[in-house]
C-alpha cells in the first residue's frame, strides 16, 4: 500500500506563485503514476496534472496548461506541483493521487490553495 502527504498550501495573491508538494511511502511499485486533483467547494473533484512512471511524461488540464507543472523525484519519493500565474478559479482543495497496476489507487488528504487578493 501507497500512502501520500501532502504539504505547501495556502494564500496567495493572484498572479501568484506556490508550490504543493507530496511524499509517497510504503511498498513503492515501479509503475507508480502520481497525479494532482483538485475540488473547489460545491464542485465535483477535477484531474489537474499527471506525471507518468514510464518516460517521466506529463499531462496537464487544459485550464493549468503553461502555468503548472508536475515533476518528481523518486530518490527522495516526492512529486510536486508547481502553480504559478494562479487565479481565483484555481482556489481549491488540491489532493494528490497515486496509480499501479490494474488500477489501484490511493489518495492524499488534502492542502488547501486559496486565491485572493
Amino acid at each position: 500500500q501507497v500512502q501520500l502527504v501532502e504539504s505547501g498550501g495556502g494564500l496567495v495573491q493572484p498572479g501568484g506563485s506556490l508550490t504543493l508538494s507530496c511524499v509517497y511511502s510504503g511498498h513503492i511499485p515501479e509503475d507508480l503514476n502520481l497525479g494532482w486533483y483538485r475540488q473547489a467547494t460545491g464542485k465535483e473533484r477535477e484531474w489537474v496534472a499527471t506525471i507518468h512512471a514510464i518516460g517521466m511524461t506529463t499531462d496537464y488540464a487544459d485550464s493549468v496548461k503553461g502555468r503548472f507543472a508536475i515533476s518528481r523525484d523518486n530518490a527522495k519519493n516526492t512529486t510536486w506541483l508547481q502553480m504559478s500565474g494562479l487565479k481565483p478559479e484555481d482556489t481549491a482543495t488540491y489532493y494528490c493521487a497515486a496509480t499501479w497496476g490494474n488500477g489501484a489507487v490511493t489518495w492524499g488528504q488534502g492542502t488547501q490553495v486559496t486565491v485572493s487578493s
